[in-house]
């Protein structure tokens, strides 16, 4: 049946595309960053515009796996060495995500709740990735691209070239996009035997300084390698962890694209998440009804500028500077402000950052978790988003905030970069700043409040920047203009 259909679609559409993406995370499934929020919106871009996109990623036991109904199109069964196992592959019945969503179940390895953090990772996205590959040799037909996400999918280009079992599918164009090259997913040489037997020869386009690196091995073998952003491409040249020779050496086939947002998720006028809706026209009441709800729940000042950090408590967010940030900032600025984080990531961070809501003055909370319906209704509340990135490849929180009138403060380095422009410059909108330390951000912190005191030029940037356009449109025409140059 399926195949009639794709038959179907084909004559219908006969200049559309078949385009697979693969990946470790996909919005609203299972999320624990940005590569998330990207594969949940341009494989959906990508089927708008007339082209046949598909999602498969592995089955973890989610709320979304258990509340919507699936169908079984494949079962196979392959090896990750000598341990044999069966897979299935099911399909969501009525493409609710506006494309084609298949999951892979390898029961013992991709049936868990969590997406990551296992002692076992390595096997688990390992046998994934065979999976996919032993169901696409199955196909009748095949793709028109094959699209891989992170290290999590960088096995599959190998695979699909040099394993002999999977060589017949090496006439398929591959396209690598790297989310974040600070991870990727190095192996030593003795689970070389995890991969399906391959011609020796072709060992070299897996190593990278002296063990199996998958990200490298991506970069190496797709047809073209995309990053989420250009400054980001420029940057991996001299900062990624190691990978700095390759990509200076593959920069003739690497291209940056900038991601998009999803704007039918992150609409202000419309956000199942939050209820006091509001547009550029309504944003001062909308935000201020919003802001009185965080401030309520937080017990925070509603008359100070309220900022706001949302994201992973880890090293690159630089969220281990969040506690000398709000302890300055306090100090040497006075309480002129609200700080309320949102996140998880590094215990020690998560320990910090608790310890201080004991010291609060009705202007300091923190959130450890994730929690979906608390980010946007901080987007749409907060005054400032703060972003010390110390690696950013892209960034999409900022996008976020300036579709819901908040002004982000953010370093001056990848996609904050690309999308953020400094107040102090003509038509600016943001606040930029060059280092991830604590004097740099305390710095911009006491800008901002400035800025919060000059409600005509407050108001001038928080309208200006919500029009700006940051949805997919553009991107995705990007992408289909690389697939295209690979036909």
């Amino acid at each position: 049946m399926e195949t009639l259909a794709i038959l179907k679609y084909q004559l219908l559409n006969p200049f559309s595309m078949e385009i697979l993406h693969v990946s470790a995370e996909c919005y609203p499934v299972a999320k624990a960053g940005g590569l998330g929020d990207v594969v949940g919106a341009l494989p959906k871009y990508l089927q708008d515009a007339g082209h046949d996109a598909k999602v498969v990623m592995p089955m973890y036991r989610t709320k979304f796996l258990l509340a919507n109904e699936w169908d079984a199109v494949h079962k196979g069964a392959t090896n990750l060495g000598d341990y044999f196992f069966d897979y299935t592959i099911i399909k969501e019945k009525t493409d609710k995500l506006g494309f084609g969503l298949y999951l892979v179940d390898i029961n013992g390895l991709l049936d868990r709740e969590k997406i990551y953090g296992y002692d076992d990772d390595a096997q688990r996205f390992t046998a994934f990735q065979i999976a996919v590959v032993d169901w696409l040799s199955s196909w009748e037909h095949r793709p028109d691209a094959v699209h891989v996400h992170d290290y999590h999918a960088g096995l599959i280009p190998f695979m699909m070239q040099y394993c002999y079992r999977y060589n017949h599918l090496a006439s398929i164009p591959t396209v690598m996009t790297i989310h974040n090259a600070q991870y990727q997913g190095w192996m030593g040489w003795e689970k070389s035997t995890y991969l399906p037997p391959y011609d020796q020869w072709k060992t070299g386009m897996l190593e990278w300084q002296k063990a199996i690196n998958p990200l490298a091995s991506g970069i190496k073998c797709a047809s073209k390698v995309t990053t989420v952003s250009n400054s980001y491409l420029e940057e991996l040249k001299y900062m990624s962890n190691g990978l700095e020779a390759l990509f200076e050496y593959e920069k003739g086939k690497c291209v940056g694209i900038l991601n998009g947002i999803d704007a039918d998720v992150w609409d202000p006028s419309k956000d199942k998440y939050i209820k006091d809706d509001f547009s550029i026209e309504t944003v001062e009441e909308g935000k201020a009804k919003n802001k009185a709800r965080l401030c309520e729940t937080f017990g925070l000042d509603m008359h100070k500028p309220l900022f706001v950090f949302i994201g992973r408590l880890v090293g690159e967010k630089a969220a281990d500077l969040l506690p000398a940030i709000v302890g300055d900032s306090f100090y040497y600025i006075g309480r002129r402000m609200n700080f309320l984080i949102l996140g998880s990531g590094e215990p020690d961070i998560e320990g910090r950052l608790n310890g201080m809501n004991a010291l609060s003055q009705n202007d300091y909370s923190c959130y450890i978790g994730y929690n979906e319906a608390l980010s946007h209704l901080m987007y749409a509340g907060a005054d400032f988003l703060l972003m010390p990135s110390r690696v950013e490849p892209c960034g999409l929180n900022q996008m976020y905030a300036m579709r819901y009138g908040t002004v982000p403060l953010v370093r001056n380095t990848g996609g904050l970069r690309d999308t953020v422009k400094d107040i102090g410059e003509k038509d600016g909108y943001g606040l930029v700043f060059s280092n991830a330390v604590v004097g740099d951000v305390c710095n911009a912190v006491w800008r901002a409040c400035d800025l919060y005191n000059n409600k005509k030029q407050f108001d001038k940037a928080r309208t200006y920047m919500m029009q700006l356009d940051f949805s997919w449109e553009s991107s995705v025409q990007k992408y289909i203009d690389l697939y295209k140059s690979l036909q």
